[in-house]
């Protein structure tokens, strides 16, 4: 008889973790206190602007840009097959990435070379975002991106067509201390039974845990983000600066975010982040100034010290396991995380490397 898995929480990061156990032959319930692939979730999955590279990489750990970068490099593939067995587009585009100063170009160019990116000094026609000189920015072409809500819209059909079983709506309540995980309650009093279990919800998943937790240091963190119609001269490529990042969109939109907000579970949007987006967008892009803002929302991210997620089995309890704590790329990291995570339950040798990601 197969294992049965229990995977709490339907997000990305979960709904992968749930397509990679059922292509090793497990029996997957998927458990989501909301809905799958709904943009009233909260959660930084529907939400996010769906750039597929570490902002700054070189700011960042070994650990870190590893994850990222499997992540990263496993898209196309899945997004083909995701396409071709649903019918829905996920809308992976190597769209290239501009980052505009200030930042430290000595240091990126050395990170790109040693991580084999493709990097070189922007041209005069793409910086028409901003008056610069060529050389200024730096023109990475190989970066990705992919549309966050197609890409959950065709997940959650990939794991019907698996036989993944679906509970949405479905809230688990806060586990108690233990060392054996048989059956976990709902906040009705329904008692779902597994062989084994694994937590991927993001910014709840401490509350899940609570006396289980031990050291797990993962808090909400809001994101707000603007949605455009793109100017007559349209932006072609993704740009970052100091923080902020434009996105274009087929169909003509355009992405402008964003913020990192330490508010709690507070998913409500502001006028003020609104009015700095805006600035901060037409800063880069003055085209903007006489275009319309089509939306403003925001998703809660589980953020972590140094953005380090945990791919672990429980130390204490011997059939949970965790696949959260991504921060701000869950959905870079996810392709990758969930085969780390899916070859521990199975009982496989994870690669890369699992012990920076372990629960202390």
């Amino acid at each position: 008889m197969s294992t049965h898995v229990l995977v709490a929480g339907g997000g990305i990061v979960g709904c992968l973790t749930a397509l990679e156990l059922a292509d090793r032959g497990c029996r997957v319930t998927l458990v989501e206190r909301g809905e799958i692939a709904s943009q009233n979730s909260g959660e930084a999955s529907w939400a996010g602007a769906g750039l597929l590279f570490p902002l700054l990489p070189w700011l960042y750990s070994d650990a870190v840009n590893k994850l990222v970068l499997i992540g990263a490099s496993l898209y196309p593939a899945l997004c083909e097959r995701l396409h071709s067995a649903t019918g829905i587009d996920p809308e992976y585009q190597q769209s290239g990435l501009l980052i505009l100063p200030k930042f430290d170009s000595e240091a990126a160019q050395a990170w790109c070379a040693a991580n084999h990116v493709a990097a070189e000094p922007a041209l005069a026609s793409q910086l028409i975002v901003q008056s610069l000189s060529p050389g200024d920015g730096l023109w990475l072409p190989t970066v990705g991106q992919v549309r966050p809500p197609h890409l959950l819209q065709a997940l959650r059909k990939a794991l019907e067509i698996q036989g993944v079983k679906l509970l949405e709506h479905t809230q688990l309540k806060p586990l108690p201390e233990l060392e054996r995980l048989d059956e976990w309650e709902t906040v009705h009093g329904e008692k779902l039974q597994a062989d084994k279990f694994v937590v991927t919800s993001g910014a709840w998943s401490f509350e899940l845990l609570r006396a289980n937790a031990m050291k797990l240091n993962i808090k909400p963190m809001r994101g707000q983000i603007l949605l455009y119609q793109q100017p007559a001269q349209a932006l072609e490529h993704m740009v970052y600066r100091e923080g902020f990042y434009l996105v274009p969109r087929k169909g003509g939109l355009l992405l402008a975010g964003s913020t990192l907000e330490d508010v709690g579970f507070d998913t409500s949007t502001t006028e003020s982040v609104k009015n700095d987006l805006s600035a901060k967008a037409e800063a880069i892009l003055p085209a903007l100034k006489n275009m319309p803002i089509l939306k403003h929302w925001s998703g809660l991210r589980p953020g972590t010290p140094e953005n380090l997620p945990t791919i672990a089995g429980h130390p204490m309890v011997e059939n949970l396991y965790l696949n959260t704590g991504h921060f701000r790329y869950g959905l870079t990291m996810a392709p990758c995380s969930s085969k780390m995570v899916a070859a521990l339950i199975c009982g496989e040798q994870p690669l890369p490397d699992v012990r920076p990601f372990a629960m202390s």
